[in-house]
């Protein structure tokens, strides 16, 4: 049994075409949302964060033979946990990357961490729309809640979002509640209707619409503060599902070393 961390549309678009294939797997989500599309197509899974130790655990009593990490560009911290139980485990890690994409135009600014995004648009005046989730929120508040700034924050409509919303102090004509994708006419009407005169985003990947919010601000003349993914090193890296099927059917067959 495969044990795959699902944490983008595309991964578990992924994981249903591995279980299609033949491949038994155990999937892992953040929410109950993100387990919908798995449950409409019986695939197994369990809800919330794992430790390395919990991960270990559930490896070692479901007899996992693999981890494919398809965690979120972003979820640092549940890359780290995959790659050091399967290493702990011994047994192989595949990672699962969307593809990133590369904008080149003199608004972009690309940034090494959601820190130094907000940093560096702290001496910004005017309205800034915030396209990079709740997770960081606090970071943001922390350097752009000022008089000169309005801060916009687009993220999914759900109730952790909100009250975390209300905790630090970001008012309701200030929040955008709405679970994507965005085309780019919404992307630029949006930008359009709150006056955004600066946007701060993530390299997601095609996938995660990052091309519609990039598109739309930069015909609008919007500059742009892109913050790169997690600089991990890591094994076995596919960026399509055919390289993550054959690295997995390599290691089944023995062409890859354990």
């Amino acid at each position: 049994m495969i044990l795959f961390l699902a944490g983008t549309s595309d991964a578990r678009a992924l994981a249903i075409q591995l279980q299609n294939q033949g491949f038994p797997l155990l999937a892992t989500v953040v929410t109950e949302s993100a387990a919908e599309s798995l449950n409409a197509h019986h695939i197994p899974y369990q809800v919330g964060r794992l430790s390395v130790d919990d991960m270990m655990a559930l490896i070692q009593k479901q007899k996992m033979t693999c981890v494919i990490d398809a965690s979120h560009p972003y979820a640092e911290e549940a890359s780290k946990t995959a790659m050091a139980a399967a290493q702990a485990c011994d047994i192989p890690y595949i990672r699962y990357e969307r593809p990133g994409e590369q904008f080149i135009s003199p608004l972009i600014t690309e940034v090494e961490s959601y820190e130094e995004a907000a940093k560096l648009a702290q001496s910004h005046k005017g309205t800034i729309m915030l396209t990079t989730g709740s997770k960081t929120l606090e970071i943001f508040t922390k350097y752009l809640m000022r008089d000169e700034i309005r801060l916009i924050c687009r993220m999914l409509p759900n109730i952790g979002n909100m009250e975390k919303c209300q905790r630090l102090g970001i008012k309701q004509k200030d929040i955008i509640a709405l679970q994507g994708p965005f085309s780019e006419s919404l992307n630029k009407a949006l930008c359009e209707q709150y006056n955004v005169t600066l946007l701060i985003t993530k390299e997601s990947g095609k996938v995660g619409s990052v091309d519609e919010k990039m598109t739309a601000a930069l015909q609008l003349g919007i500059p742009v503060i892109i913050i790169k993914r997690p600089a991990i090193e890591y094994k076995n890296f596919g960026t399509s599902f055919e390289e993550v099927t054959q690295l997995l059917g390599g290691f089944i067959h023995g062409k890859h070393e354990l």
